[in-house]
C-alpha cells in the first residue's frame, strides 16, 4: 500500500491526478501484452497503446488504456471515488486501487469487502462513511495500518484483528451501523515472520 505525499494546499489531489509508479506502468503493460497475444489489440493498437503506458504520468492517464479490454473488476488500476451500495449482495475492490479521503459505504442486507493490500491511500486519515442495515464489512488491510470503528452503532459487532503501527495510517468507519458486523485483519504471518517476531522480543 502506497501514501502519496500530502499537496502543498489543503484540498487533496484528485484521485485521477495521483502520479503513477512504475510499478503501475506495468501493470497495464502486462495487460496489453495478453490482449495482443489473444486477438484484442492489433500489433499497430498495442504498439500505439504501449508507447502511451510508458508516457503516461497519473493514474487517470492509465485508466483510459485498458477500458475496453475487461471488466471493471479486473482492471489493473481501479481510480474511482464513486460511493459503494450493495443490496442484498456482495461488491469488493481489490488489486491495485485508489482509497479517496472519503468513501461513502452504503449497504442494505449486503457485505462490502476491500483489500488494502495494494491499495493507494490519497491521505494517511481515510474515512469510510458508512450506512449500513443488516450488513457486513470486511476489510484486509497490510501490517502497520490501524482500524477505528467511530460509527454509531445500534446491535452491531466488531472484531479488529490487526497490526497497526506507531505511525501508520489510519482507516476509520464512521456513519451508521444498524445490526452490522464489521471485521478487519492483518494478513497471517508466514512462520518466518513470527519466528523473527519472536526473537525480536527476547
Amino acid at each position: 500500500m502506497e501514501i502519496p505525499r500530502r499537496p502543498a494546499a489543503e484540498q487533496a489531489t484528485r484521485v485521477r491526478d495521483l502520479r503513477a509508479s512504475d510499478a503501475d506502468r506495468e501493470r497495464v503493460a502486462a495487460v496489453l501484452a495478453e490482449a495482443l497475444a489473444d486477438g484484442r489489440l492489433s500489433i499497430e493498437e498495442h504498439a500505439d497503446r504501449a508507447s502511451r503506458v510508458y508516457e503516461a504520468r497519473t493514474l487517470g492517464d492509465l485508466t483510459g488504456l485498458t477500458g475496453d479490454l475487461g471488466p471493471e473488476e479486473a482492471q489493473p488500476i481501479l481510480v474511482d471515488d464513486r460511493p459503494l451500495t450493495v443490496f442484498f449482495g456482495r461488491t469488493r475492490r481489490e488489486g491495485r486501487w485508489v482509497v479517496p479521503v472519503r468513501l461513502p459505504l452504503l449497504a442494505l442486507f449486503g457485505t462490502v469487502e476491500l483489500d488494502l493490500r495494494e491499495a493507494v491511500l490519497q491521505r494517511r486519515h481515510i474515512v469510510l462513511d458508512a450506512t449500513v442495515l443488516g450488513g457486513r464489512i470486511r476489510l484486509l488491510v497490510p501490517e502497520g495500518v490501524r482500524v477505528e470503528v467511530t460509527g454509531r452503532s445500534v446491535l452491531s459487532t466488531r472484531e479488529l484483528r490487526t497490526r497497526p503501527g506507531a505511525d501508520g495510517p489510519t482507516i476509520e468507519v464512521g456513519g451508521t451501523l444498524i445490526c452490522t458486523s464489521v471485521r478487519a485483519r492483518a494478513p497471517r504471518r508466514s512462520l518466518r515472520d513470527r519466528v523473527r517476531g519472536r526473537l525480536g522480543r527476547r
